[in-house]
């Protein structure tokens, strides 16, 4: 069991330093090559902080281990509104000015409600594992033409301007991009060895595991990122990164599973983990969406989403050891 700990913290430490090398050098490159600050931060930014969760699901689903996968995407959605915007707002409380993301919120929303209609049959198919990459490519166009018209307004388009790395070659940039790939291949293989390892030596299954160790660990980038935007008076980046971050989960790690490893819908992710999701994404669309003023995650707010996550927590062990 101890041995299983050190590979899931080994590869978690090598999860989280690959992912930020890989943000660093993919942004780089792309600014190299002319790319808008804002176009980069809106895709490329949040697709990064997502990089643990897509590998992790991709190695997982190889490996034969699909309930892992699925209980990661929607664990770390759930952790990255409870956990990491309620702990967040708690610490330093955030204002959304973003048009960006308020054209953004609507879209998280529906994709969420998509997602649960997809799976509502009980039976994840490859058909609607393809209907979810497929989103992702759109989503992706969408958000990027979205931030184009708004990139001269919107003052989220100043904070990645500022966050964007600057003064790195092309070089040394397609560098960190590949070596930031590859340790998150090599961090995800031993995360997920490790998790399975655990789920079996304590007879729970993977989902549980993938809901709460896994989700919890990837969504590490997420609040450091958040504390760090917050602290930074960068108040939209810490809110933008997590709608774009859970797009990704939902669309590109729940997908991966359906592709490659279709299968009946793990016992309680619908009648027990989505209603927390669709939950928590709607008081966060009522939260910071901001009808007649700016949008804001108050310290009463935040301390409403992270009581929400360790309800949920005290749930799912619950569930597990039982």
């Amino acid at each position: 069991m101890f041995e299983n700990v050190l590979i899931i913290i080994a590869g978690l430490v090598i999860l989280l330093w690959g992912a930020d090398r890989f943000v660093m050098g993919a942004s780089a490159l792309a600014r190299n090559l002319g790319v808008s600050p804002l176009v980069i931060g809106l895709t490329i930014v949040g697709f990064g902080t997502s990089a643990p969760e897509i590998l992790i699901s991709a190695v997982a689903s190889y490996d034969g281990n699909p309930g892992l996968a699925i209980g990661n995407a929607v664990g770390s959605n759930i952790a990255n509104i409870a956990l990491v915007l309620g702990f967040t707002g708690l610490v330093i409380p955030l204002t959304v000015k973003s048009e960006t993301l308020k054209r953004e919120y609507p879209v998280l929303l529906a994709i969420t409600l998509g997602t649960l209609v997809l799976l509502m049959d009980g039976y994840f198919s490859r058909i609607d594992g393809i209907i979810l990459l497929t989103g992702m490519v759109l989503i992706i166009y969408t958000i990027t033409m979205l931030g184009l018209r708004s990139r001269k307004t919107d003052p989220i388009a100043q904070e990645f301007e500022d966050e964007i790395p600057t003064g790195i070659s092309t070089l040394n940039a397609s560098m960190w991009f590949l070596v930031g790939l590859l340790t998150l291949l090599l961090g995800s293989k031993l995360l997920v060895n490790g998790a399975v390892s655990i789920a079996t030596s304590l007879g729970v299954s993977d989902v549980i595991i993938g809901l709460t160790i896994v989700a919890i660990g990837t969504s590490l980038p997420e609040l450091a990122a958040s504390l760090m935007s917050a602290y930074k008076k960068e108040h939209d980046i810490a809110i933008g990164n997590i709608i774009g971050s859970n797009m990704f989960n939902l669309l590109a790690v729940l997908g991966i599973p359906g592709v490659f490893r279709p299968g009946p819908v793990p016992a309680g992710i619908l009648d027990r983990d989505f209603p927390v999701m669709i939950t928590l994404t709607i008081l966060l669309f009522a939260m910071s969406y901001g009808f007649r003023a700016p949008g804001k995650i108050n310290r009463i707010e935040g301390g409403i989403l992270f009581s929400i996550f360790i309800a949920y927590q005290v749930v799912l062990y619950f569930s597990g050891t039982h």
